[in-house]
């Protein structure tokens, strides 16, 4: 059943002390977000194979988090000439051709080949693994610019893999002080899209809103009843599954026509932005019928 509710005026405007953004601990983030995973798909009939097979690739992410050296910090002027030109630091313009995102792909291929998974990702995966270079540079390149063809979802998984760890270690290495806002809806550390956004509690602050990046996994504070695709702040309502307390509902936009997911966290503290998002899969699949378009980039749901 659907519910449409009006936005609370009186959650308009930033809280100005929350910090702008916190950023990844790759290693502790995929291991909650696999353990997340695998507790999802003990509770959902459905959804169950597929979110257990996506706990185990997380898991896989969390492992190699743990082993690789850490990554090296950004040159200082670098990140200083971002600052200045209110510019996110990592640039991720030429990482379809960096060797380094290229090695680390080929170590999720080869940690992939034990995991039980569908046929159809067993052929993908093999696929990726025998790409030529321009076939790799083309799946990263989409993977970076969040325009991932719903016809080709099940090879960009397994490169989505590599690029979200990749720069979630580039993103550890930055200092979140040294962030400035670039515009609503963009990352401060790498310029990515939101997957979804979160209501949660900052200290003695309660309610304020993080989006979650889809790519290098920072989250950074966004302005309540705000459109995360345009910046609008009208025509903006809720739509949920649930008819009461929901938890996950879709924040809808009427100026663009678009909706990301916003997750409750302050009510539900287990949620987590990813995981989730593929476990409320109902969702997208209830506002399909609407024609409105999805705004939160998430390579574990393409092709829905």
């Amino acid at each position: 059943m659907t519910t449409i509710t009006q936005p609370d005026p009186s959650a308009i405007g930033g809280v100005p002390t929350a910090p702008l953004a916190f950023l990844p601990k790759p290693g502790a983030l995929f291991a909650t977000r696999a353990k997340r995973l695998s507790f999802l798909a003990g509770h959902s009939a459905n959804l169950g194979p597929w979110l257990a097979f996506l706990g185990e690739l997380v898991g896989l992410q969390a492992r190699l988090a743990s082993e690789l050296a850490p990554a090296t910090p950004l040159p200082p002027a670098r990140v200083d000439l971002a600052r200045e030109s209110r510019m996110p630091p990592i640039d991720r313009a030429p990482l379809a051709t960096d060797p380094d995102l290229h090695a680390l792909l080929d170590r999720v291929l080869e940690g992939a080949k034990p995991l039980e998974m569908p046929e159809p990702a067993r052929l993908a995966l093999t696929a990726v693994a025998a790409a030529p270079l321009a076939d790799r540079h083309w799946l990263l390149d989409n993977v970076l610019n969040d325009r991932i063809p719903d016809d080709s979802a099940a090879p960009h998984l397994f490169v989505a893999l590599a690029v979200q760890l990749h720069l979630a270690r580039l993103a550890a290495t930055l200092d979140a002080r040294r962030l400035v806002p670039i515009r609503t809806g963009i990352c401060p550390a790498c310029g990515g899209r939101p997957a979804t956004s979160s209501v949660i509690g900052v200290g003695d602050l309660d309610g304020v809103r993080y989006a979650a990046c889809a790519c290098c996994q920072t989250q950074w504070n966004e302005v309540r009843l705000t459109c995360l695709c345009c910046g609008s702040t009208k025509g903006i309502s809720y739509r949920s599954v649930e008819t009461i307390d929901a938890t996950v509902r879709a924040e809808v936009c009427s100026e663009c026509d678009t909706w990301v997911k916003i997750l409750y966290q302050n009510k539900n503290h287990s949620l987590e932005p990813v995981a989730d998002d593929v476990a409320s899969l109902g969702l997208d699949l209830m506002m399909k019928d609407t024609g409105l378009a999805r705004g939160g980039v998430n390579p574990f749901l393409m092709g829905y």
